[in-house]
């Protein structure tokens, strides 16, 4: 394994999320509790007596099956449970990529493949998600010059990681299409599924659409449960078998609680109610935000799809990395600069959180954008 780039944007949230007195950068929604998830009715001394154990290393049957349950055709054997979404990540691309390999990314995203990419291959090409006709969409010219006889894998986060945005069906098969032709795998991180923001339909999936597709997800982000660290693979049996073999060498198992509070997540009306939770928290936040960003005339917005994070493009005599850290250092309010999720400008703005305290974070903001837009 190469030498790994610094993750700019995992370790600028670690540092500073605690420290400031308002936290806008997080990109899910309030946690639920264990009680929310189980109910009034649930017997808390049944799950105290709980034994703390190991669990099965791959996930118990129960966890898995109900996992599986969320993509048509798979069954338990498909899935294997990873401590967070970034675990599934980092051992469905440690498994595919060989050091001659190239991995073609999305952009803006999620980066932690841009920095995995080159180190487990030879490098990452990237392809972009454009603004155009008042969405993001996929730039299909930059997506046939990233993929080469030499890609390995076609990475993509759908729904996107920070617009919110959500491929067609027709982009979809257009990025199955384009890594069929050359035999590489899909890797889609659809960790934000389920947290639409119009409809109840949940955003189609990349499962079933190839012989050679891997999922990744979790309970983090749509769930609204992101201390339990439990994430997932979805995957062909041959493919889960040889991601199980590297699991053997990180955590090993996930937590045993975390095992068996997923397994009551995922039961089909449960994990329902937990997406209703989810959409109507983003419903009734999100207009609060638009209202603020509507007022800002240096701001160019294209409305989330799906996800509690809205981006924004911003024109001003200043880069957004720079503009994000004053509003830090000025304001105790952060922010994730565009920059950090491989977009030459911009802010992604968390708002699945406490409405009331994040506008008064972004009122206190408002002090450093009207000083840069004054100057």
């Amino acid at each position: 394994m190469a030498r790994i780039a610094t993750f700019e944007m995992e370790r600028y949230q670690s540092l500073h999320w605690y420290r400031v007195d308002h936290d806008l950068s997080e990109s899910g929604v309030a946690p639920m509790t264990i009680r929310d998830l189980l109910g009034p009715a649930a017997d808390a001394e049944a799950f105290v007596q709980h034994a703390l154990g190991y669990p099965l290393s791959e996930g118990s049957e129960e966890s898995r099956a109900a996992i599986a349950a969320w993509y048509p055709g798979a069954d338990a054997s498909n899935v294997t449970m990873t401590n967070g979404g970034s675990e599934a990540n980092f051992l469905s691309l440690w498994t595919l990529l060989r050091p001659t390999d190239r991995l073609a990314f999305m952009v803006p995203n999620y980066v932690q493949g841009l920095g995995l990419g080159a180190a487990f291959g030879d490098r990452t090409d990237t392809f972009g998600l454009v603004r155009r006709d008042g969405r993001w969409a996929l730039d299909l010219e930059s997506l046939e010059r990233a993929v080469t006889k030499r890609t390995r894998a076609v990475m993509v986060c759908n729904p996107n990681n920070p617009t919110g945005a959500v491929l067609t069906e027709a982009e979809m098969d257009a990025i199955v299409e384009v890594a069929d032709r050359v035999g590489a795998w899909i890797v889609a991180d659809e960790i934000y599924r389920g947290a639409e923001v119009d409809t109840d339909v949940t955003s189609p999936t990349f499962w079933g659409r190839s012989d050679t597709v891997i999922i990744t997800s979790g309970l983090s982000k749509a769930f609204a449960m992101p201390g339990l660290r439990v994430g997932w693979i979805v995957a062909p049996t041959k493919q889960i078998a040889r991601i199980w073999r590297r699991h053997d060498y990180t955590t090993l198992t996930p937590g045993v609680l975390s095992d068996a509070l997923t397994a009551v997540a995922m039961q089909p009306q449960v994990r329902e109610n937990i997406l209703v939770r989810t959409r109507a928290i983003i419903r009734a936040n999100l207009p609060h935000l638009e209202a603020w960003i509507g007022a800002h005339p240096y701001f160019t917005y294209v409305r989330p799809v799906a996800g509690a994070i809205a981006f924004t493009e911003v024109d001003l005599p200043i880069a957004t990395a720079d503009l994000v850290e004053r509003i830090r250092e000025e304001r105790s309010v952060l922010l994730v600069p565009g920059e950090m999720f491989g977009a030459a400008n911009g802010i992604r703005f968390g708002f699945g959180f406490d409405i009331e305290h994040t506008m008064k974070g972004l009122l206190r903001a408002d002090e450093t954008f009207a000083a840069i837009a004054g100057a």
